[in-house]
């Protein structure tokens, strides 16, 4: 199908705690969004889950909001694009399209002795020579080869093709499609621990070692391919293309328009993912970071190094809906900038573990430095300045890695609307950070490779890019930085230390 001038492209940005339809006109600009939020379900500590059946109606919902803020109505559909929360595991019955247990969401934890074990066989290196990952938790494989050991029967149905596993790109495809396609893209495949980034294709030895029947994985296509039509969507008519597909953190990566190597963006979201593309070469890390697969100009696969942070947002959710002490998300930036410091707190958020650098699936939070003096103000400022510490973490590793120092940083993500958050990162940097005037990359970047892919523009540099909004340059005298940056030291530290150390060290000061 030849794609109409005057027709619409609908992204479908479904994220760790809500969903986001964008619609786009021809000339790549938003014209109308929708938006719905996705309960997160907690049923012990570490452990962290959705509905299969609940993100499929924040989908359908955010689409249809967005479809009815359209300014000229029933203009048609010229394709749709998804991008989704990666890592995240669902599996369902074929014949029925149910799932067969809650998802299990990426910053879940509760596979970490699991990938202990295959760490202490030795299996860590081989996995990351194929894949670019490490054996951690936070990837699709032990998520899935639980719930085929914990559900009663899976493994019997998996075995006999009763099953079809995905990454949330998946289920939406079989969803939109009414059970017709099975796929996923290269991105998605390159964070379950199966795919060889290097072969582009699933890896059968992977799939061995964790005990994963093949005929569950989806058949892998290009990111601005052939992904079907829409069957029996309420809401939306049938055979509207489906023509591009990515995660997140490549989508996001695509949408600021980094396709080539030296491209670099920021995403604050949940959590933090810098990543920097490396072109058609796999670059490994030395410093704790990831070789994923990226987009190239096309939407075709190329490769980039990435730095995770599993929580960012989220802490600020969490001083919300756990702690009480924010009414809404937004209220942060207000009552942060009532007090000059954070006082001497600082937050390491551990909540699910520590990413890159790190990678210690056995880390959990601390906040230190706490004083009677210490205020809601204080504890407050500090949440929003360790999502800020931990990003220069992950830019002092992708420095170490690319050999060269971080000039300016391009952001994006819903975060990023905080203006004390942009400007403390700028501060502890030392970098101009450059927030564009659409924040939401990640969905962008979804409808751009869908427009690719229904032949509305050639690549990504056919597409007018985005304006920069706002630049915020570094305030901070060197020696502030370096002090702050010295107390996020020690209190990352104190949380790496072993629990015997910890004990001697207070009796010490006592």
């Amino acid at each position: 199908m030849s794609a109409r001038r005057d027709a619409r492209l609908l992204a479908i940005d479904q994220g760790t705690t809500g969903t986001v339809a964008l619609l786009l006109d021809s000339a790549g600009r938003v014209v109308a969004r929708g938006y719905a939020e996705l309960p997160q379900h907690f049923p012990r500590p570490g452990l962290v889950e959705h509905r299969g059946e609940e993100i499929w109606q924040t989908v359908l919902h955010a689409v249809g909001v967005a479809l009815g803020r359209d300014p000229v109505p029933k203009t048609p559909i010229a394709a749709i694009g998804i991008t989704n929360q990666r890592e995240t595991t669902l599996l369902w019955e074929r014949p029925t399209s149910r799932p067969i247990a809650p998802a299990i969401v990426w910053q879940d934890r509760r596979t970490s002795a699991r990938c202990e074990a295959l760490r202490r066989a030795g299996h860590e290196r081989a996995i990351a020579r194929q894949t670019g990952l490490r054996l951690d938790p936070y990837f699709s494989a032990t998520k899935l080869e639980w719930l085929l050991d914990h559900v009663p029967g899976a493994r019997a149905k998996a075995r006999r093709g009763e099953l079809a596993f995905g990454t949330v790109d998946s289920w939406l495809l079989w969803k939109l499609t009414g059970g017709r396609v099975h796929a996923t893209d290269p991105t998605n495949a390159s964070r379950t621990l199966l795919y060889d980034i290097h072969k582009r294709q699933w890896a059968a030895r992977l799939a061995a070692l964790f005990r994963i029947p093949t005929a569950t994985l989806p058949e892998v296509r290009p990111s601005a391919g052939d992904f079907g039509e829409t069957l029996g969507v309420p809401g939306l008519p049938d055979g509207i293309p489906i023509r591009g597909v990515a995660g997140d953190q490549q989508a996001a990566l695509f949408g600021q328009g980094c396709v080539s190597a030296g491209g670099l963006k920021n995403t604050y979201g949940t959590g933090c993912f810098l990543m920097l593309h490396t072109g058609a070469k796999a670059v490994p890390s030395r410093s704790g970071l990831l070789t994923t697969v990226a987009c190239g100009p096309r939407g075709e696969a190329a490769y980039a190094l990435e730095g995770s942070v599993f929580v960012a947002g989220a802490a600020i959710q969490w001083l919300r809906d756990g702690m009480g002490l924010l009414d809404v998300a937004a209220d942060s930036e207000f009552v942060a900038r009532s007090v000059p410091d954070a006082g001497g707190t600082f937050l390491v958020p551990a909540f699910t573990g520590l990413g890159a650098p790190y990678w210690r699936a056995d880390a959990r939070g601390v906040w230190c430095g706490i004083t009677r003096g210490t205020t809601r103000a204080h504890l407050v400022r500090a949440a929003l300045e360790s999502i800020a510490f931990q990003t220069k973490d992950v830019v002092d590793a992708m420095n170490s890695d690319a050999g060269a120092r971080l000039k300016r940083l391009r952001v994006d993500g819903g975060a990023t609307q905080n203006d004390f958050l942009m400007q403390f990162q700028a501060d502890i940097l030392g970098v101009p950070i450059e927030r564009p005037s659409v924040v939401e990359s990640t969905a962008l970047g979804a409808a751009y490779l869908a427009g690719i892919g229904a032949g509305m523009w050639t690549d990504r540099g056919a597409i007018p890019p985005d304006e920069t909004e706002s630049v915020f340059t570094p305030r901070m005298a060197r020696k502030d930085r370096e002090a702050a940056c010295a107390g996020w030291r020690a209190a990352v530290e104190l949380l790496l230390r072993p629990p015997a150390s910890r004990r001697a060290s207070r009796s010490s000061r006592r």
